[in-house]
C-alpha cells in the first residue's frame, strides 16, 4: 500500500492508472474516497480538514476522523484516505477561515 501513497506523491495527480491502484488497496474506501474527491466535497479550512459525507460533515486532522467508523471501529476511513489524497494532489477547496468558528457562528444562528 505504501507503493500507492509514493507513487501518488511523486505524480501529485490523479490518472486512471492511481485511481486503479487506489480502488485495488483500498477496495470501496477507496472508491467513495476518490468520489468524495470528484464531488468537490473536502474542503481544508486554517484549522481542520472537513469532508462532506452523506449524512454529516466530518473533521479530518492528521490521522483522525470524527466518523463513527474511525471512532468505533478504529480503523482508517474513506474521509482519511480523501483527506490523504487530497494533500498528495491539491485536489480539495482552500477556505480561508477557521472552521471551530464557522461552527460558532451556526451554533449561534441556530440559538438566534
Amino acid at each position: 500500500m505504501s507503493d500507492v501513497w509514493q507513487h501518488l506523491a511523486e505524480q501529485k495527480s490523479l490518472d486512471d492508472e492511481i485511481r486503479g491502484e487506489i480502488e485495488k488497496a483500498f477496495g470501496a474506501r477507496g472508491k467513495k474516497a476518490l468520489a468524495a474527491l470528484d464531488e468537490g466535497k473536502v474542503k481544508k479550512y486554517l484549522d481542520f480538514f472537513v469532508v462532506e459525507g452523506r449524512t454529516a460533515r466530518y473533521i479530518v486532522d492528521d490521522e483522525f476522523c470524527t466518523c463513527g467508523d474511525f471512532l468505533y471501529r478504529g480503523r482508517t476511513c474513506w474521509h482519511l484516505l480523501a483527506v490523504r489524497i487530497a494533500q498528495l494532489t491539491g485536489l480539495f477547496e482552500a477556505i480561508d477561515s477557521w472552521y471551530q468558528d464557522q461552527l460558532r457562528n451556526t451554533d449561534k444562528q441556530n440559538r438566534d
